[in-house]
Parts: structure tokens; C-alpha cells; sequence
């Protein structure tokens, strides 16, 4: 017996067109390992854009109800090529009731539980989940447990990954995210070293406000020299940026090198030693990556995602930062929401020309049974 609902859709065309959709789909009933979730809320995460919106013109869009057509500039359709012609579904996570399982006990142990999930179609009245990948929320409400995969398991892992590469302090550009509120305080209570960047005062004050020792505003002007200040006192010499484009990654690494070049007593030509790491984990400038030649050749630079780290980290680990969110879910990993709507009101020309702007503390909540 097959279930009905509403599910939003994203389709680009060879032509750059896109077009994101809500529509009547069929979900079959769960087998094996799976679950069927009634969702009840899901985030809008940046991670989510890329697929939803993208870098498409949302401005001069065709709008109608439950509908919106756009055009998407090169090169970032031909970039996408892969994708053409194909009517994917979005929304990585979010939170509701397991109304049906399949019949492996693990599924079968979720029935009637509302869990937290990472279907990839949480923009869905309903979606079928992996039962090893839904977190049971006990007492939590779905709104408290709708973000409690992406962002708390990324922040996390930012963590573990400096720890198994043996550094002892962490470099964020943008401090004062959802994302970057969580890391903060996960490094205050694990003592490691953490260097905020943020681009307002106001950030500023609202990280300090929450303990932060270590924050510099990249709109000052001697932003470089309070950079390198904060690198020389926490050794942070691994970072982790989701801005990509531009000439962040460029300045970390100047100011870096420019702190471990202040340390040696000896001139090299190749500049130092001291290996310095950024890690790529999000686009919000589509622009390209500026590097110059001004840090030596000690220095690495790479994408970081999720799912990778988890399937690297091995099973122990991710049980392990799965239950500490979950006995935090409303402290350490809590998350704020500027609106909630539902699956149509996601489509209206404000609202997506708000969300997609990504801006501090403005996160929307998709209610997709309204």
C-alpha cells in the first residue's frame, strides 16, 4: 500500500531553465532497514541551496503558486551538466514520525517514534529514511530536532578531525553562523583553541557575549593583525571556511604563515616549516578561490564534507557524536529559526530571495503539513 503527498521537486534543463516544484508523489511502503517518516519540520541549510536554488536568477523568475521557474546563469549551468534533465528531490534533514517500517528489527524498533532523519527529501510530507541514519528524539519536539544531523555532526567533526591530525586549535571564518555558534561552544567545552572570523561588530559582540576568546572582524582595518594575534595565541593553524570564493582562505593562510615565519630563527627561501591546513566545505561566493604565492609551500588545501569524515571516522565515532547531540539537542546544538512556512510558502518570490541569502540567525523551518 503506497502512500500519497505533497513533495517539492528541482529540475535543471540543458537550457539553464529551472524549475523548482511542488507536486503529488507516491511513497511505496518501507523494506528492509527503512522507515517512513511523516515529516514535520525541515531546516533550509545552506547545503541545501546548491541544489535547491543555486546561483539561478530568482529576482526576474516566472512565480506562480506552488511553483517557480528560473533561469540559471554559465558557468554555473554547464558546471551542473550532470544534473540536467533530471527531477531531483531536496532537503537533507529534518524531523517527524515513523508511521511505517520495514522489517529488520532496527526499523521496526523506530515505529511510532518521532526520530530526527537525513532522507535527502525532507521537503516532503513524507519520506523514507534509513533507520541507522534517524536519531530517536525521545520528548524533543521536531522543531527542536528537525537540525540536529547537519550542522551539530559537521561542527563536530570539525573537532574530531583537528584531533586525529593531532592540532590543538581550529580557525572558522564565518564565527557567528548557526554552524559556527555550535562550534564555538563545543570547543569551550572540550578545551580546544578556536579563532573566530565574523564581518560585524554586532557578530562580534554576540560570540563574546557567548564566551568566545579568540574573535576578529574582517570588516576592520587591521583585521590581518588581529588574525595573526589570535593564530599566534590558539596555534591554529587548521581552518575551515564555507565562503570558498574570494580571498579568505588567501588571508588565513598569510596570516598563518606570517605568524609561523615571526618563530623561526633561521631564513629559508621556502618559507616555513609549520604545516598549514584550510579546509573548503561550502560555496557561499560562487566566485574562484584566490591563492597567491605568499606562504611558502607548506600548506594544504582541501574540501571537507560531511558523509566522507563519517564513513572515515568509523561507526564508534559517529555513535558517539550522534549521542552527544542527541543529550544536547536543546543547549550545545540548539538551533533558531527567523520563520517557518510551509512547502508552498517556500516558493514565493520573497521568501526564497530571503532565505537564500544566507544571512546570520535567519534560517528558515519548512513545515511541509503546514
Amino acid at each position: 500500500m503506497t502512500t500519497t503527498g505533497k513533495q517539492l521537486f528541482t529540475t535543471l534543463e540543458s537550457d539553464g531553465t529551472l524549475t523548482v516544484e511542488i507536486a503529488q508523489s507516491e511513497f511505496p511502503d518501507p523494506t528492509g532497514n527503512q522507515v517512513l517518516v511523516k515529516m514535520e519540520a525541515a531546516p533550509i541549510n545552506p547545503s541545501d541551496l546548491a541544489i535547491l536554488t543555486g546561483a539561478a536568477d530568482f529576482e526576474n523568475a516566472d512565480y506562480s503558486p506552488g511553483k517557480v521557474v528560473a533561469k540559471m546563469p554559465e558557468p554555473f549551468n554547464s558546471g551542473q551538466k550532470a544534473r540536467h534533465g533530471q527531477r531531483l528531490p531536496a532537503g537533507n534533514e529534518g524531523a517527524g514520525t515513523v508511521i511505517a517500517t520495514g522489517d529488520s528489527d532496527m526499523a521496526k524498533a523506530l515505529m511510532g517514534q518521532r526520530v530526527a532523519c537525513v532522507p535527502g527529501t525532507a521537503y516532503s510530507e513524507y519520506a523514507i529514511a534509513d533507520a541507522a541514519m534517524c536519531l530517536p528524539l525521545g520528548d524533543n519536539s521536531a522543531e527542536a530536532g528537525a537540525s540536529s544531523f547537519v550542522n551539530p555532526m559537521t561542527a563536530l567533526g570539525f573537532v574530531e578531525n583537528a584531533r586525529m591530525d593531532g592540532h590543538k586549535a581550529i580557525l572558522h571564518t564565518v564565527g557567528a553562523s548557526n554552524l559556527g555558534q555550535m562550534l564555538n561552544r563545543i570547543c569551550l567545552e572540550d578545551g580546544m583553541g578556536l579563532v573566530n572570523i565574523v564581518r560585524k561588530d554586532e557578530q562580534a559582540k554576540l560570540l563574546k557575549d557567548q564566551g568566545a576568546t579568540h574573535v576578529v572582524n574582517s570588516s576592520d582595518d587591521d583585521f590581518l593583525d588581529q588574525l595573526k594575534a589570535a593564530i599566534d595565541d590558539t596555534d591554529a593553524f587548521y581552518g575551515f571556511d564555507p565562503i570558498g570564493g574570494g580571498k579568505m582562505v588567501d588571508t588565513c593562510f598569510k596570516a598563518m604563515e606570517q605568524v609561523a615565519v615571526g618563530k623561526m630563527t633561521e631564513y629559508s627561501r621556502y618559507g616555513s616549516n609549520q604545516q598549514k591546513r584550510m579546509f573548503i566545505y561550502g560555496r557561499l561566493d560562487f566566485g574562484p578561490t584566490t591563492l597567491t604565492p605568499s606562504y611558502g609551500f607548506g600548506w594544504t588545501l582541501s574540501g571537507w564534507l560531511l558523509t566522507p569524515f563519517l564513513q572515515t571516522a568509523g561507526m564508534e565515532t559517529v555513535m558517539r557524536m550522534r549521542k552527544r547531540v542527541l543529550d544536547n539537542l536543546t543547549t550545545t546544538f540548539a538551533s533558531g529559526y527567523k520563520t517557518k512556512v510551509d512547502l508552498e510558502g517556500m516558493l514565493t518570490k520573497d521568501a526564497i530571495l530571503d532565505y537564500r541569502q544566507m544571512k546570520t540567525g535567519e534560517k528558515y523551518l519548512v513545515m511541509p503539513h503546514g
